[in-house]
Order: C-alpha cells, then structure tokens, then sequence
C-alpha cells in the first residue's frame, strides 16, 4: 500500500516505515529525500541553499505519479500490490521531449530496488541509490582525482577527503543532466557501465538534487544557483604567485620579493608557509624570526605584493589555547580511544608529536579560531589565507571514530573543509572584506560561495603527475570550484639542477600561464632540514629563466581577460578552465583530455610528455582557430600537428 500526499511544491510518498519525498528545488531542478525515521529532517541543508520559488505542476492519475518543474519531470510508476519496502519505479525526465536523463534501476529481485537502507544501529543506516547506466555517457565532475581520467565512467570514486583527493559529489552527464549527492557521509560513488550506484556508509536519509539543462553552461549554472555563486575574484590574485616548503625568516622572505622588483618580474602574492608560528594552534607569528610583520606587510603593498599565511587546522597540546579550547569543546573527538588525530612535526617538541584538530562543524569554534587569527594576523594587515591539510589529514584514516560538534565521523566528515572556510569567510565579510580569497587543500559540494581557491596537493615532481593534474582541474572546475591551481613543478622532489626536472618546470609553467592561478610551489632537493632548496624563477639555469620570464609577462598580459572569465564565473557559474565539451557540447571530438578551454576565447593544448617538440591536437568545430604565438589561423573541425619547442606551449584564440 502506497500513501501519495501532494505537496505545495511536489509530493511525499510512504509505504510501511519508508517517506519518500520529490520536491522543487530551484530551476529545472528537483531535491528528492528518503528515510525510515518518523519524519524527513528539514535542517539537513548540508551544500543547498534554499531555493527560489518555481512553477511546480504535480500530477496524480492512476498509478502514475508525477512532478514537473521546468525542464526536469519526475515519473514515479506506482506498485501497490507490491511488498517491497519501495513499491514504485522513478524516472526523469527532459519534460519538452520526454527523453529518458536518468531512471532508478529495479532488478527483478526485491531486494535491488532504487533505493536501499541497511540498519547500522540506533537512527542510521547505509544508503545505496541506483540508476540505470547507458552507452555512450560521458560524466565529468565529482571533485578532483588522482585517476587521471577525464571522463569518470567506469571508475569508482571513493567519497572520502584526502591529500589530493577532493570529494566533492557532483556530475554532469552529457545525458543533460547534473547530479549532487547532498550527503557528507564517507561512502563512493560506482559509475559502471551496468549500473550507477550512489552509497553513504551511514547516514540518517537520503538527499539528491538533479537538475536538467539543455547546455553545460545551464547546469552550471543551475547548480552554483542551488549551492552558491563563486565570489568575485580579486584582480590581484590573477597574477603570478611565490612560495616554496618554507621561508624560515622575514628577511628570507623580503629578499625574494625584493629579488623579483629588482629583476623587473611580475609578482602579485607571496606566502609565508608552515612553521612561521610559535606553535601550532597559536595563529600567530614567531616574533623572533618575524620581528616587524606590519613594516614586511608596508613594504610589500609599496610592491604591489600581498602576503598570504599558512593557518592550519591543528593544535598542539603545548599551544596556549589547547587547554581552553578543550574544555570548552572546541577539538574534534573521538568515540573511542584517545582524542589524538595525526602525527606531524612543530617546533616543540623535537620529532613527530600527536596533534588535535579543531572542531571546524562547531560554529562556536569556527569563531574562537578566527578570533586568534584575527589577532595574530588580520590586525597587523594579512587578509589572504592559505588554509592547509583542512581534509582533515586525520591518520590513521578512520573516520568512524571521529565525533564531531554535528555527528560521528562516517556520517558528516567531508563537509570539514567547506566549514573551515566558512570559518574564515565569515570573520573576513564581519570586518567588512569584500575580497576574500582562501587557499585551500580540499573542498566540498558549496566551498565555492566562501571563496575557496583549491589546489592539488602534494602531488609528486614527475610528467606523469603533470598529466594527471590537467584531467583533474577539468574536473573540479566541472564540480563548481572555477578557482584552481596546482604547485608549478609539482610539490615532492625535483632538483633544480637536474636539466630533466628543467623541462618538467618549463612544461608546468606553460600550463600556469592558462590555470586560473598561477603559482610556483615545491619541496624542492636538494633539501635542508624542511626548508626545501631555491625555488624561484630564476632558481634553475638561465635557459629556463629566459623563458619562465617570458611566460610572467605572457601572464600578465592575458590578466584583464583572465579578469573577465572570473566576472563570468561569479555571474553564472561557468568554469575557467573547462573541457572542450563544455563550449562546443555537440562536438563528439571534444571528449579529450590533455586540451581544455580556459575561458570562452582561449583554447589550450599543453605538452604533457618529456621530449617532446610537437603534438597532435583538435581544433573543435564551429569556429576559426588563431595560433597564440604564429598568429596562423586555422579552420575547425580537424586534427592538426604543431610544433612545440622547448619555449613554446600551443594554444589558439577563438575567431
């Protein structure tokens, strides 16, 4: 027996313990709810916002429910004699043609239904959500990933924060279609070709949001609508950035940035990394090796050069707020065992030490942290952040044993570092910052409304993790982050003496000089204690040197334009740095991905391999294609080979 209540905005179903609800979210859009607890939780809004209202035209007729809102129609099919826990089949649809986007999928057994949820003890259970799969789908999207694929079908993404693996569950189909997974829960997303399967290891109900669009552009920007806007970029972080594992001084720090002015390079930020502290969890300098932040931060803004800080989320015991924010709290916990998180180094004591992280789920927490930042940094003139290993880097990795201000570790763990930037975008827009610009290792589904710039990580010095960074931008710019960057050169290792690490950073500066942030970073050999070796632009022979300096100014020409596509980003949602298929969606060529568009104009096919001085590439049609550096024009629609020397990276202008 199947109880159909229609609602204002859509309609709520219920069968023996299970509620089941399809509403109206947004344009084209529906959110769609599932538990076996007495009522569907309301104040679970996790990455959505509240939407605006649209036209919602239920229909019940027989045993054919259905909910159209826009473009998007949901088909429910009715089973009332059926025992099964979830007595109907769901499809959506596009509502002007009818055409199928996505169905849950029903095996013949009972079991295998649409939706299913497993007991886990007292008010959770694990959730799976099924859908059909179909040939020819490509999925981008879903966070950023180390497979070096472009097109996810066919892998299984664990749903989990790590050091380089950014979980954020949304995809777009070319089916027409994007998906959120609205659940923080650790779990994986299954994108076979005989079946998609959603899973949340344990949760209290299940929560998706699916919009229909007719182009990617309208997707996108459906689901920045639903889940926030990108703020507007400031125009100073369109330049080129500097930093290495470490500046130990203030005044190593000055003679690099004096060292740029004085060789007439462009340098718009450069940052003071980790151990600047006194200690982890003081968010504040070390006066002894800091003497005159305010004169440092003087002198820069004389330059036209921003200073950004590493704050971390970690706190040592020996901090002078962990006895304060551990009674108050304010640490995240555990359920079982001691309430340590990680091992990591700080300045005392000497070696390894067990560290504790803050709480950054607890609101009263997010301000305690801010308010000794604001304090150690804010009021001596710092205003741009690199918030660091904020996954929470917890080892070992058991999330389950976590208990947060919000639940236990399994159920909510991924939303961490979208709630400590929260923390800092909320304390910056208090004092009256409008530009806010936060550096940070991961992100979730909604990170973008509180100016989250991403990165990748601590990924290796190797081409081969080159090749893999390029699918893995794409990817999150496809999941609603347009701010991305990876460390030029990559982060672990490369000599710069070493004539083949030389061609690996060359190669890396190419594809900045196109990322949506450019900036140099690395662990560089060889090393001294962990300060890391030179790592700065004319830190590896005067080959190199002549051509990264070509490549600042190429840079800086190209800021008012990168300038526009964030404007573009921050009106509408669209990506920066995209695939091909993002601008050119009935192009069945457009699927590869080593090429990307950056911005609407520019198209760029970076070299990804060591040796090579050409490549093959495609020239999407529809257009006429003006090589940056020749000025040759080509026609679209074909393959082309280019040559590409040492001092030289392809890339086209749209005519």
């Amino acid at each position: 027996m199947v109880d159909v209540l229609e609602r204002i905005d859509g309609v709520e179903l219920r069968s023996q313990r299970l509620k089941f609800r399809v509403q109206s979210w947004g344009e084209n859009s529906l959110r769609v709810r599932a538990t076996v607890l007495n009522e569907i939780n309301d104040a679970l809004d996790w990455a959505l916002l509240e939407p605006k209202e649209s036209t919602v035209i239920v229909s019940i007729k027989d045993e054919v429910v259905s909910v159209e809102n826009g473009s998007i129609t949901c088909v429910i099919k009715l089973s009332p004699d059926s025992i099964s826990s979830q007595p109907w089949n769901m499809t959506f649809k596009e509502t002007h043609t009818g055409k199928e986007l996505t169905a849950e999928y029903h095996h013949r057994f009972k079991r295998w239904r649409g939706v299913y949820l497993k007991p886990r003890g007292g008010d959770t259970f694990a959730c799976e959500a099924r859908f059909k799969a179909y040939e020819g789908e490509h999925i981008y999207g879903l966070g950023q990933h180390q497979h070096g694929r472009l097109d996810n079908k066919g892998c299984v993404i664990e749903l989990l924060q790590r050091n380089t693996e950014v979980c954020i569950p949304f995809m777009v189909s070319t089916r027409g279609y994007g998906f959120l997974w609205n659940n923080p829960s650790m779990g994986r997303v299954e994108l076979g070709h005989n079946g998609t399967n959603w899973v949340a290891d344990r949760t209290t109900q299940m929560d998706y949001w699916i919009t229909a669009g007719g182009t990617p552009a309208q997707i996108m920007r459906q689901y920045a609508e639903a889940t926030g806007y990108p703020l507007m970029m400031p125009e100073y972080a369109t330049g080129f950035w500097q930093c290495k594992l470490r500046y130990q001084t203030q005044d190593e720090l000055m003679d690099v940035a004096r060292g740029y002015r004085e060789r007439g390079l462009p340098l718009s930020v450069i940052v003071a990394d980790f151990f600047h502290w006194t200690l982890m969890g003081d968010w504040k300098f070390d006066i002894e090796k800091w003497p005159d932040v305010p004169g440092m931060i003087n002198e820069l803004d004389e330059m036209g050069v921003k200073l950004m800080v590493s704050v971390w989320p970690t706190v040592n015991q020996l901090s002078e707020n962990f006895d304060e924010m551990k009674s108050k709290g304010y640490l995240v916990g555990s359920e079982h065992g001691d309430e340590s998180h990680t091992q990591f180094l700080d300045k005392r004591p000497e070696g390894p030490l067990h560290m504790y992280y803050y709480d950054a789920t607890n609101p009263d927490a997010q301000r305690y942290v801010w308010g000794k930042a604001k304090e150690g940094y804010y009021k001596h003139g710092i205003k741009t952040w690199w918030l660091d290993a904020c996954e929470p880097e917890i080892y070992p990795l058991s999330p389950e044993n976590l208990r947060y201000h919000i639940g236990n570790g399994e159920m909510v763990t991924n939303i961490y570092p979208m709630l400590n930037s929260k923390a800092f975008h909320d304390g910056m827009t208090a004092e009256g910052e409008e530009e806010i610009i936060l550096l940070t290792r991961s992100a979730w589904a909604g990170s973008q409304r509180y100016g989250a710039l991403v990165w990748s990580g601590d990924i290796p010095s190797t081409f081969e993790a080159f090749r893999t960074q390029v699918r893995a931008g794409l990817n999150i710019s496809m999941s609603g982050i347009p701010w991305w960057n990876t460390d030029i050169g990559g982060f672990h290792g490369g000599d710069p003496d070493d004539p083949e690490f030389r061609e690996l950073l060359i190669r890396w500066f190419q594809f900045g000089v196109f990322s949506p942030v450019m900036r140099l970073h690395g662990h560089r050999n060889p090393t001294v204690g962990v300060t890391g070796g030179p790592n700065e632009a004319w830190s590896f022979g005067d080959e190199a040197y002549e051509i990264i300096k070509e490549l600042l100014m190429l840079r800086e020409k190209l800021r008012p334009y990168i300038l526009d596509q964030m404007r573009e980003a921050h009106l509408t949602g669209a990506p920066v740095m995209r695939p091909l298929y993002y601008d050119f969606p009935e192009d069945q060529q457009c699927h590869v991905g080593d090429q990307f568009m950056f911005g609407s104009q520019i198209m760029v096919a970076p070299i990804l391999e060591a040796g090579k001085r050409s490549r093959n590439l495609y020239l999407p049609g529809g257009a006429r294609w003006r090589e940056g550096d020749t000025g040759e024009v080509h026609r679209g629609g074909v393959w082309i080979e280019v040559d590409a020397p040492l001092d030289r990276v392809p890339y086209f202008y749209r005519e």
